[in-house]
């Protein structure tokens, strides 16, 4: 049997992401990012886990997630329990892994035509 991979050519998807960059397609990021399947926020402020507040968790909800996926660097680290609870309240889940995680869970989920956001914490 082949097989073949076919992706939505409108459908954004990530190449490759490690520590310190992300790549979305062809475009090498080195700076927090915010990726649904449809739109790439580049200015998102927050390095670290310790660093999402209120105004990077509304940042994130405005992406209209069912699922976010906190890709938060070389390793998994969770973020504050208010945190956590701001999206349980809101019944959305978020799972918290390692840059790479993200990056391949994202791919399959959006492959999958999920509402999921990828957020991915980066030191540059």
């Amino acid at each position: 049997m082949q097989l073949t991979e076919q992706r939505n050519e409108q459908q954004l998807f990530v190449r490759k992401a490690d520590a310190t960059s992300v790549v979305v397609i062809d475009r090498k990021l080195t700076s927090s990012l915010l990726l649904s399947p449809n739109e790439a926020v580049t200015d998102f402020p927050a390095r670290t886990v310790d660093q999402l507040d209120a105004a990077a968790i509304e940042r994130i909800l405005a992406l209209q997630p069912e699922l976010v996926l906190l890709g938060s660097g070389a390793r998994a680290m969770f973020p504050a329990q208010t945190v956590l609870g701001e999206f349980l309240r809101r019944g959305i889940g978020l799972e918290t892994m390692d840059n790479a995680a993200a990056a391949r869970t994202f791919n399959v989920l959006a492959g999958e035509g999920r509402k999921v956001v990828a957020v991915f914490l980066l030191p540059g």
